[in-house]
């Protein structure tokens, strides 16, 4: 297991914070992170894997543990099970985006509103990145994984990944550990074969984003030019010459609330139904039927609200931050919190609990974070 001189975590996180670990190990092929992981966890010490660095926030205390750099690289092209599909197998490694261009360049379609997302591939499917009406779940085939508990690699499918809203089996969610314990290797998707012409936008989402019409067509190039300048105007697309970009992207998560729970929150809140409320049907074999027909039990729905508007209707605005901190909200939208300029950890975290009071004491509703804490309470 070479290790390599540690350096501080706050140099390879997009929200700036956290000491140099004890140890820190790169690991740049396929072979060297399966080995390095086998090693680490032979030692029984803490440990965590950094990709793009993009979704998580470090304690300024130094991490006890080892860190594990997952620098792998590389796009294999194979064929689609499907006519007019392709499937890509992309190491963990590799940057989220330079696949999205990759995808577009080749005119493979399912993941171009995607665009601009940073961090690596590997990743994305551990909270199920999307934008704009797209998800990894969507797309992704299957994972090559190692686990921790047995060492083993294997090649799951995507339903085995439990993949959900901005979570999977493999997501560690604040106060909780992750139902597998594993590290993704590689990752496969099946992509349209669509081309570089025009065509219709079948995602109302995306329309509505880009302010497309229903018969209007585009290329994959317009919808990853334009997604990559609205995100740009949200301070979204990484860039060292704009703090608003010193963040961990969207800081809280849209709650996920009962409808009846929905139903408390003032009409004008953003709401956006989780999944399709189809009628339920009940199926009763003729050689069975008595004649009665029980009555069906009401489906209990659930509705994603929007976090950033309940901060702001808080009293919360763009910009705000507490006196004398280093850390603020992004002053282009509510839900980035942002380092201006070496805020330590406790004062991100002060600001996001502030947040968090705030909110609960208006509306009832605790808003959780969507980084990955290490070394951090809130």
């Amino acid at each position: 297991m070479p290790e390599i001189a540690p350096i501080p975590l706050s140099q390879l996180t997009t929200l700036r914070t956290g000491a140099a670990p004890a140890r820190m190990v790169d690991a740049t092929t396929r072979d060297e992170l399966i080995s390095t992981l086998h090693d680490v966890w032979a030692t029984g010490e803490e440990w965590f894997v950094l990709g793009g660095g993009s979704n998580l926030f470090v304690g300024d205390e130094p991490f006890e543990g080892t860190v594990v750099r997952i620098l792998t690289e590389g796009i294999e092209r194979q064929p689609g099970t499907r006519p007019g599909f392709t499937r890509v197998k992309v190491q963990a490694g590799h940057n989220w985006d330079a696949l999205v261009a990759f995808a577009v360049d080749a005119g493979l379609a399912g993941i171009e509103a995607m665009s601009g997302i940073p961090g690596t591939v590997g990743a994305a499917p551990v909270q199920n990145v999307g934008a704009y009406g797209q998800e990894i779940v969507q797309t992704l085939v299957e994972a090559e994984l190692i686990d921790e508990s047995t060492g083993d690699v294997s090649t799951v499918s995507a339903e085995e990944l439990g993949l959900g809203f901005r979570t999977s089996v493999l997501k560690q969610h604040y106060g909780s550990l992750p139902a597998r314990r594993a590290v993704i290797i590689s990752v496969t998707f099946e992509l349209a074969e669509v081309g570089q012409g025009d065509r219709p936008i079948a995602g109302e989402q995306l329309r509505s984003a880009l302010r497309l019409e229903s018969d209007d067509r585009v290329s994959l190039k317009w919808i990853r030019d334009h997604v990559l300048a609205t995100r740009v105007s949200k301070g979204m697309v990484l860039d060292d010459t704009d703090a608003d970009t010193y963040s961990a992207g969207s800081f809280f998560q849209n709650a996920v609330v009962s409808e009846s729970f929905a139903r408390t929150l003032p009409a004008e809140c953003p709401r956006w139904p989780v999944a399709p409320d189809l009628d339920p049907v009940l199926v009763i074999p003729l050689d069975s039927f008595d004649g009665y027909v029980p009555k069906l039990a009401a489906k209990k729905s659930e509705v994603k609200v929007s976090s950033a508007w309940l901060i702001e209707q808080s009293g919360i605005g763009k910009s705000f931050k507490l006196p004398r901190s280093r850390a603020s909200l992004s002053t282009k939208h509510a839900l980035a919190l942002t380092n201006r300029g070496n805020a330590t950890a406790g004062e991100l975290a002060e600001l996001a609990r502030f947040i968090q009071n705030r909110v609960y004491s208006e509306f009832g509703l605790v808003l959780q974070p969507e980084p990955v804490l290490v070394g951090v309470d809130l």
